[in-house]
């Protein structure tokens, strides 16, 4: 058995998971292991908890991101013949999903359940409250000007927030709780979760550790925290978000988008990965090109903008 770090650009993919008809990770994966000749199909088994045909062989994933969210750190591990190193995978891989390292594990090894910890980060934009700045952001714009008002499109869509009150409500939300108005699931929404931010410019970076996530967790949970750093909600509803009781459809918190969580991290007591020198470097090549397509995107996007006012 073998695990692999993996990194991919999930703008590009429906989800980690298979699905019918649309492009996801875990399908490009499958697809470059036939055609490099290393897919060890499971057997079917009856049994609960057997093997599930149509994969690889001992096959499990860290987990299931949702769609248009990134990893740095996604983990797989499967029958691996032994020849199949990061670079090897990478030959056969779209350039936006990149191996960089993996590590050989017990036969018995389960990349979901043996998983100690997980860790997302979201990239949040929220300029300071006392720094108010449009949508642009502090190093390409100027902050509104008087006569600018509160219809400006960083007040309507992105309000400033106070870092005292984001601190409070990450403090507030982490902990051991039941997360259950924070997600669709119906069961085991019970977790421990530890929440940190950190300013970089107009961007918060929220970072979430816990052992496992509920669906669309950690994006409710951005969205909560920009809500009680703006005032637009107060501390006060993260006791009502812990409360038995369902939140009513008009005080629910939604999803905030996708795009700007990445999988960090995933631990693994007991397995050190080793990286592969010559992946790594691709992978770093195919995100600094996508870092730099997506500047030059701003760059017009706000001269698009600024060319409206």
């Amino acid at each position: 058995m073998r695990a692999y770090r993996l990194a991919y650009d999930g703008r590009n993919y429906r989800g980690f998971q298979r699905q019918p008809d649309v492009p996801t990770v875990e399908d490009a994966i499958f697809d470059a292991l036939r055609a490099l000749g290393a897919y060890r199909p499971a057997e079917h088994s009856a049994v609960d908890g057997g093997e599930v045909p149509d994969r690889p062989r001992g096959y499990a994933a860290a987990g299931r991101t949702d769609a248009g969210v990134s990893a740095l750190a996604q983990t797989v591990a499967f029958d691996a013949p032994d020849w199949l190193s990061s670079r090897a995978l990478n030959a056969d891989l779209p350039a936006s999903i990149r191996a960089w390292a993996h590590a050989d594990v017990a036969s018995d090894f389960h990349a979901t359940h043996d998983a100690s910890e997980r860790t997302y980060a979201y990239h949040l934009y929220a300029p300071p409250a006392d720094d108010r700045r449009t949508l642009a952001g502090s190093d390409e714009a100027n902050a509104p000007t008087s006569d600018q008002g509160a219809d400006s499109v960083a007040d309507a869509d992105w309000p400033p927030v106070s870092d005292d009150r984001v601190r409070e409500a990450c403090r507030a939300l982490s902990g051991t709780h039941d997360y259950h108005n924070l997600t669709p699931d119906d069961d085991n929404t019970e977790r421990t979760i530890d929440i940190a931010a950190e300013r970089d410019g107009d961007v918060l970076v929220l970072t979430v550790r816990a052992g496992g996530f509920c669906r669309q967790l950690v994006r409710r949970l951005a969205t909560l925290i920009q809500r009680v750093g703006s005032g637009e909600a107060s501390l006060e509803k993260i006791d009502r978000v812990f409360d038995a009781d369902p939140l009513p459809g008009h005080e629910g918190i939604p999803p905030a988008p996708p795009e700007p969580l990445v999988l960090t991290d995933v631990t693994y007591p007991n397995v050190t990965f080793a990286v592969d020198e010559e992946a790594a470097t691709s992978a770093r090549t195919v995100f600094e090109r996508a870092r730099i397509e997506r500047t030059i995107g701003a760059r017009v996007a706000r001269q698009v903008s600024d060319g409206l006012l």
